[in-house]
């Protein structure tokens, strides 16, 4: 049976975690990752309507796009109705993980996701920065501990590269020690140099998973101190970035292409900044409220830019850059996403019933 540790590592390779931002507050947020999981629900975001919905339909494990936890929570009491909805989600033992701006950036992310739907061809990252850090962990194993060392230091994180997952090097060779009198040698006795059949083992690590990865390791390994080292390796220019940038098929007005917009996104309005038989062929794109993208879509001279919400000033800013607004809302630019990720993860545990919210509705209803 599938646990919620095995989701969790599958989200991990679909949205690693070093793709969202310094800010956010992603991955397993709530729950237990030994519990075992017959039901996922995705939902954009975890609100009493889907709360309801998970635990009636005897959810184990939500996958909300935006955290639960977004500041440090000092109570948590039925005083409140975030605090009631949490504190049911607890009773009935659902977990509830958040991918967020991991899911946003990622190759089958919400971002790349809208490029496709609207149908742009050429996409390419609209924002590129470095690579989020990596770190090479080498650690010195007994032959017998080894498939348990690195089991548990791939559910810390470590060994992914791009699509792969338990990523691993393993060389075979001869460690020596000598345990003074107040060891206790797991193998040997102290007092003598001990020669032991251990392996290499190297993994890669994101930097912001090294001490949980090297935690893990030193709880699986039987040894009293083993013998590890951490690198630092050089950044890599990303391949993925941030937002995307494409373009249409072929020319279309301004208004023509907040409608394909409309309907693509079954968003209930969209307002637009700009001339409405004004010619956009050039799309810069990013999900959400991403108005601070405007300055890169204008640098790369996109004749669009479509986010879901944006203030007055972003607006006027966008005005004074010559550059076509089109804002479907936050909801209609991001559910697409969520449910396209109940279609990746039924596809990759088809014995797992997954579904998204059916009761999650977008809060602004246009009158």
């Amino acid at each position: 049976m599938a646990t919620v540790a095995d989701l969790v590592s599958t989200l991990e390779i679909i949205a690693p975690l070093a793709l969202a931002g310094e800010w956010d507050n992603v991955g397993l947020l709530l729950g237990d990752a030994a519990a075992p999981v017959e039901r996922v629900m995705t939902c954009l975001t975890v609100t009493p309507e889907s709360v309801a919905e998970a635990i009636e339909s005897h959810v184990q494990f939500i996958v909300s796009h935006h955290p639960i936890f977004f500041r440090p929570v000092k109570k948590l009491t039925t005083a409140t109705a975030e605090g009631r909805m949490l504190l049911n989600l607890v009773q009935a033992g659902v977990a509830v993980y958040s991918p967020h701006t991991a899911f946003d950036n990622c190759a089958d992310g919400i971002n790349a996701h809208l490029a496709k739907l609207l149908a742009l061809n050429n996409v390419v990252p609209l924002r590129i920065g470095d690579a989020a850090k990596q770190c090479k962990i080498v650690v010195f194993v007994p032959d017998n501990d080894l498939a348990k060392v690195s089991d548990a230091m791939f559910a810390a994180g470590a060994g992914h590269i791009g699509q792969y997952r338990e990523c691993s090097f393993r060389l075979a060779g001869t460690g020596t020690f000598f345990g003074g009198e107040s060891t206790n040698p797991t193998i040997g006795a102290k007092g003598r140099r001990e020669e032991v059949a251990e392996c290499r083992l190297e993994v890669l690590c994101a930097e912001a998973f090294v001490e949980r990865v090297v935690a893990a390791m030193r709880s699986a390994h039987s040894y009293e101190e083993p013998a590890y080292d951490v690198y630092s390796l050089r950044p890599e220019h990303a391949k993925i970035g941030e937002g995307r940038l494409g373009v249409l098929p072929a020319s279309m007005s301004l208004a023509a292409f907040a409608q394909l917009v409309k309907t693509t996104l079954n968003a209930g309005k969209v307002e637009i900044v700009g001339a409405a038989n004004q010619q956009v062929e050039r799309v810069a794109l990013a999900c959400g409220a991403a108005a601070e993208f405007l300055s890169d879509a204008s640098a790369k001279r996109a004749d669009v830019f479509l986010t879901g919400e944006a203030r007055f000033h972003d607006a006027l800013a966008a005005q004074a850059r010559h550059i076509a607004l089109v804002l479907p809302g936050h909801y209609a630019t991001e559910r697409c996403g969520v449910e396209a990720l109940a279609t990746q993860l039924a596809h990759r545990f088809p014995a797992l019933q997954i579904w998204a919210s059916r009761r999650e509705r977008d809060p602004l209803v246009a009158v």
